[in-house]
């Protein structure tokens, strides 16, 4: 079982998680398009399943692969392409940035019918 990042962290993309990963297992694509959004990717290979990033996200986007929302099972895929593809992803790097509001929180979780 490795942990999954969906799309909740689309355009999103804190680094909390990042900071708190005791591997390097994150991944951001080198360039944005529709088959590798704006997100982190979590590599299924390099997870050691520790999760500690999980109650890190403020956006609530990372589940173990068993949980993964119905919504997001094509995430599972999306996370595996930062494996797959290694060559289109660089590591992901820690970013000062301000944490989202509960409410910034709750409104991305509408879009996804959460």
């Amino acid at each position: 079982m490795a942990f999954v990042v969906t799309q909740l962290c689309k355009d999103c993309v804190d680094t909390a998680c990042v900071e708190v990963c005791p591997v390097d297992c994150f991944f951001q694509p080198k360039e944005i398009s529709a088959d590798t959004p704006n997100m982190l990717y979590i590599s299924p290979e390099e997870c050691i399943d520790c999760a500690v990033c999980e109650p890190e996200c403020p956006w609530e986007a990372i589940y173990p692969e068993e949980d993964v929302p119905e919504v997001f099972v094509s995430d599972i895929a999306l996370n595996e392409i930062s494996d797959t593809n290694r060559d289109a992803f660089d590591l992901a790097k820690v970013k000062e940035h301000e944490p989202p509001s509960a409410d910034e929180v709750a409104e991305n979780k509408e879009k996804y019918g959460l």
